[in-house]
């Protein structure tokens, strides 16, 4: 990023999260002025010059209003994960989103970029995924950001860009991805469901930053972008060189699928495993979206491939990520906590 952009004002909902903090300080480097705002407070670890933090709900019409005063753009990256109970889910992802909507519209903020979810297309057959493919959301979170994308669309008074990212790491990123680097320093064989050819396409934090920041820009009023990597590979392929990459002895345990994703269902819905269902049903299934139409509107171009990106968020929570994941919690920013998982670790 440079620093040669025009000055506008933005507030990021989520502010404190990981993608949060990746935007802060993207937009930062890109000369502009940004407001944080998030229930949470903002990390310590990640302090940046340049930004003004503000802890509120996004629930909180009032709240939301007040910072709202002078703000160009609003980047609504705020939600509650697949972890969190459903009601809450929902309450953050679909009706917070339509709070944050009203309260743009009233302040007259130009415009609101929506951080949407790839989830929200469910496991169609065909690939790559187009923007126009139908929308088969699946879980409670899938549902809700679908509902959110609704509000988005329907949205009077200020103008709405949806962004589809995939699945997005960097420096940061804990979650499901300790889980997977913890084993894998452990020296433990990883389970891959199926026999791995699937091809699984992931985005770098960093370049779904650079998509924001030109959606706001240059995208289309009401219309919606699939952001991911352009270079992927098989999962046994990019896993493959993460783990040839840690050269821990970790290596890649095929599993068959069915009677796998039965274990796991059934430990997801007793609450013995962080594992939920959109991560195991398409574990195995090839999941990769079109960029094209983000390349050609936005004039976006991914930088990092999956290995690329997942070789240097690895390296980051050797170096960093394991004093972060001493924390426990349901947010992308703190370890999960295994449950039953720590049992197979022991004999893996």
């Amino acid at each position: 990023m440079t620093g040669n952009d025009a000055r506008f004002r933005w507030l990021v909902t989520g502010g404190a999260g990981f993608l949060g903090v990746h935007l802060c300080r993207g937009l930062v480097e890109h000369g502009q002025d940004v407001i944080a705002f998030d229930s949470a407070p903002f990390p310590r670890e990640e302090q940046i010059n340049g930004i003004r933090f503000v802890q509120g709900d996004i629930r909180d019409s009032g709240a939301v209003t007040r910072e709202l005063s002078r703000v160009d753009f609003v980047v609504h990256a705020a939600a509650a994960l697949a972890l969190a109970p459903p009601p809450e889910i929902d309450q953050v992802n679909a009706e917070g989103t339509r709070i944050v909507l009203e309260a743009c519209a009233q302040a007259r903020v130009k415009r609101l970029i929506y951080i949407g979810t790839t989830a929200v297309y469910g496991m169609p057959r065909q690939h790559p995924i187009y923007e126009d493919a139908p929308l088969n959301p699946m879980g409670d979170y899938g549902i809700a950001k679908a509902k959110a994308e609704t509000y988005c669309v329907n949205a009077a008074g200020v103008e709405t860009v949806r962004i589809r990212p995939k699945s997005f790491i960097g420096t940061g990123r804990l979650g499901i991805f300790q889980i997977l680097f913890d084993w894998i320093e452990s020296g433990k064989r990883i389970p891959v469901l199926g026999d791995g050819n699937n091809r699984f396409q992931l985005l770098d934090v960093r370049d779904l930053v650079e998509a924001v920041y030109l959606a706001a820009q240059r995208g289309r009023d009401q219309d919606v972008y699939n952001i991911g990597a352009s270079k992927f590979g098989t999962v046994n392929e990019d896993l493959g060189a993460l783990l040839a990459y840690a050269r821990t002895g970790s290596r890649i345990l095929h599993v068959p699928s069915r009677p796998t994703k039965m274990i796991l269902g059934a430990l997801s819905a007793t609450h013995l495993s962080p594992v939920y269902r959109w991560v195991y049903d398409t574990a195995d299934q090839d999941s990769f979206v079109s960029i094209e139409k983000a390349q050609r509107d936005l004039g976006w171009n991914p930088r990092f491939s999956n290995v690329e990106s997942m070789i240097n968020t690895y390296a980051w929570y050797l170096g960093e990520g394991k004093e972060m994941a001493k924390r426990t919690g349901t947010s992308h920013r703190v370890a999960w906590k295994q449950g039953v998982l720590r049992l197979a670790k022991a004999v893996m």
